[in-house]
């Protein structure tokens, strides 16, 4: 178990659990490490029991950090290395260098979680592989299948554009402080058919007006935004009955409704 997470005092603000458990730190670094990716990006790396596995590995890295103190430890530890980089700032939003491709790691702070990876997968930021943290419930919105109550926008969307492999769960005591909740994590690759990113954030739009209100239909979801006749057109043209919820929608058919919405003159953004 390391130590280093003594040394940076966990904040609730900064959604701050420190990963302890060796043998999650072990296969989360071995995970990441395993991708060709050119470039190594940390997110979160909070007093760097991650970090110090990471940047021994030689290829360039750069971590991105929010929390002003875990900045400076982490400088304090790795600065001196010449792979390391460290930018200060939210990763939801915070300019990354341009270059190849990025492989991303990271125990991801629970209140940012669903925008970090948002980002990831709405913008043209290249990466060959993503090793991330999530809490239990979010990994299951992410796997959900349809028909299933998890299935939702967040599991269509990155369905869509990434394959997803569930590596570990985790429980409480993995963590310090322990969490109330358990973990997950996953390892995302790049799907070679995913929608292009600007068709990418019409068609999380377009989930969000569907899934609005789950237990109405897609055509009650959509009643305000185009005419009922058209609604019945485009579900018969993609081979959904009329009464179909959003939650019975097949992963592949959104991207034939998507096609079908555009060609109707119906741009959601």
């Amino acid at each position: 178990m390391s130590t280093a997470p003594n040394l940076l005092r966990p904040k609730k603000s900064f959604g701050q659990n420190f990963l302890v458990q060796r043998s999650a730190i072990e296969g989360i670094v071995e995970a990441a490490l395993a991708s060709e990716a050119e470039r190594l990006l940390e997110i979160g790396p909070g007093a760097g029991v991650l970090t110090e596995h990471l940047v021994r590995d030689g290829r360039p890295f750069w971590a991105v950090e929010l929390d002003p103190e875990a900045c400076a430890l982490v400088e304090r530890r790795f600065g001196t290395l010449p792979n390391f980089n460290l930018l200060h700032g939210d990763a939801v939003t915070v300019a990354l260098p341009d270059g190849p491709p990025w492989a991303i790691v990271g125990n991801l702070p629970y209140n940012a979680a669903t925008a970090i990876l948002a980002r990831f997968l709405l913008e043209p930021i290249p990466w060959e592989r993503m090793v991330l943290m999530f809490q239990l419930e979010v990994g299951q919105k992410l796997l959900g299948q349809p028909g299933e109550k998890a299935y939702g926008p967040l599991s269509v969307l990155a369905q869509l554009t990434t394959r997803m492999t569930r590596l570990m769960k985790l429980g409480p005591g993995a963590f310090r402080p322990a969490p109330k909740v358990d973990s997950v994590v996953l390892l995302f690759e790049p799907r070679g058919d995913a929608p292009e990113h600007p068709q990418r954030k019409e068609m999380l739009a377009l989930l969000h007006l569907s899934f609005a209100h789950r237990r109405k239909t897609l055509a009650n979801n959509w009643q305000a935004r185009m005419a009922p006749g058209e609604i019945a057109s485009i579900l018969e043209a993609v081979g959904l009955p009329p009464a179909v919820r959003a939650e019975a929608v097949p992963l592949e058919t959104w991207l034939s409704l998507l096609h079908r919405l555009r060609m109707a003159g119906h741009l959601l953004s």
